[in-house]
């Protein structure tokens, strides 16, 4: 009984072992994900800032009629 409880309490699960290599992939499949989206996100916001001065410097007069 010494040696099952031994084995059970010092010896690793090749299963456990594999399954916790997934689970670390797979965060660094997120962290990089994360990183990816966040640059996209930047960029956006830096062309939706820039779109609005550009919308900025067209001088109108007055607003135009709707079509009907």
């Amino acid at each position: 009984m010494a040696k099952a409880l031994l084995g059970y309490v010092g010896g690793s699960d090749p299963r456990l072992i594999a399954e916790m290599r997934r689970l670390q992939q797979r965060v660094q499949d997120l962290e990089s994900e994360l990183v990816r989206m966040q640059a996209e996100n930047d960029a956006l916001s830096a062309a939706a800032h820039h779109g609005d001065s550009l919308l900025d410097s067209i001088d109108v007069p007055q607003a135009e009629p709707a079509l009907t």
